[in-house]
């Protein structure tokens, strides 16, 4: 499968910043959060969708990788690409300045799908996440 990715671009609002004018570590997860709704979006699986077609989702594991400092005003670029969704979603993150292409920061974040009836995990993603991907012959 061609990764699918989404990009958004984030202007840095002045109550992201600590008392040092940089972004606040926490709130990249908030940036990744909202290029994974854009790719989620872009597939027709957001999390809406996921709740209709009987499904939550929760981060399970989470990492980030912090290599420079963002501050406020500044542009940043958000990468999200699907790296797997066989088992779980796996998405991965490039937080990057939207005028050099500097990079900020990067992570990832780990998603499994849970059954809304039974509140039991899945082991395996659900047919309707192959299905938006395209991938209907492979579930």
């Amino acid at each position: 499968m061609k990764k699918r990715s989404a990009e958004v671009v984030i202007k840095v609002p002045f109550h992201d910043t600590d008392p040092m004018g940089v972004v606040w570590h926490g709130n990249y997860f908030r940036y990744f959060e909202v290029a994974r709704c854009e790719l989620l979006d872009s597939i027709g699986y957001n999390y809406r969708s996921m709740t209709d077609s009987g499904y939550t989702w929760p981060v399970v594991d989470t990492r980030v990788k912090y290599i420079r400092s963002a501050v406020f005003e500044q542009s940043l670029r958000v990468l999200a690409t699907l790296d797997e969704y066989e088992n779980r979603l796996k998405l991965s993150y490039l937080v990057s300045d939207a005028e050099s292409g500097e990079v900020i920061t990067k992570g990832y974040t780990i998603q499994v799908a849970v059954n809304n009836a039974t509140s039991e995990m899945c082991f395996r993603s659900p047919k309707v996440l192959f299905e938006r991907l395209g991938l209907e012959e492979l579930y």
